[in-house]
């Protein structure tokens, strides 16, 4: 028997399929206009790469902000839990998990038995989000995923602001002053840094962390956090599905 986990964010939809001792397999779409949509689709594509029929699942969990919209769900639990379980999963030793999401960021602390013990989440607004970082890469007229490489040895500009509104005028301005979208990309990032820092100290901190979320991809945020925090930070290829992982080992 198999359990599966979709964990359906503001931006991508994830899925993954837990057979009891690893996970045997993983997806992700864009989320797009309808979460039931693609929770549906991306439900019918594992079934079929695992190629296991819907009736020997043996429970299917809904995570994620649009895990209200998946009636056809065993169980919906909340990302928190399934963000720390998932992390459990890559490394028992992890004690805090820093998510960045497309629409919010949480810190999440973990006890010894992968348990959630305290979290604080930033969900008032896009500060320090994917979606801020989305909002600017659009300014700069670039993709998203090349922020980390123009960011990567520049020095970085000076961002004021974390409101994404205020944000986009200061890039915007720089960009017309003939700033280096270089820079630009660097000063963004350490703003990011700098707000996910002040998050993590309100919680604090407790070795190891792991980085989840689609933001998690962008090698350059993940080093300013290390430099930052003063700790060595945990990221791998599955930190995107790290909620779909843990709630499909919940479902289990």
């Amino acid at each position: 028997m198999i359990s599966i986990g979709i964990d359906v964010g503001s931006v991508a939809a994830k899925i993954a399929a837990y057979d009891g001792e690893k996970i045997i397999a993983t997806g992700l779409l864009p989320t797009g206009w309808s979460p039931k949509g693609v929770g549906e689709q991306l439900l019918e594509e594992i079934l079929e790469k695992i190629k296991t029929p819907k009736k020997k699942v043996k429970s299917i969990i809904g995570t994620g902000y649009g895990r209200v919209s998946l009636p056809f769900v065993d169980k919906k639990i909340t990302e928190i839990t399934c963000h720390g379980r998932g992390a459990y999963y890559i490394d028992p030793a992890i004690r805090t998990v820093i998510d960045i999401g497309g629409q919010d960021s949480k810190v999440i602390k973990l006890n010894s038995e992968g348990m959630v013990t305290d979290f604080l989440m930033n969900d008032k607004c896009a500060a320090g989000t994917g979606r801020f970082l989305q909002v600017m890469a659009n300014a700069l007229e670039i993709d998203i995923d090349d922020l980390s490489h123009l960011a990567a040895k520049a020095e970085p500009a000076n961002i004021s602001s974390m409101c994404t509104v205020f944000a986009e005028s200061e890039v915007v301005s720089l960009v017309a002053e003939g700033t280096p979208k270089e820079k630009i990309a660097a000063g963004l990032l350490h703003s990011v840094c700098n707000k996910t820092y002040s998050l993590v100290n309100k919680v604090g901190i407790e070795d190891k962390v792991f980085f989840s979320g689609g933001v998690s991809r962008n090698k350059k945020l993940g080093e300013l956090l290390e430099e930052k925090l003063g700790v060595k930070i945990i990221s791998t290829d599955e930190s995107q599905f790290i909620g779909a992982i843990g709630a499909a080992i919940l479902g289990y």
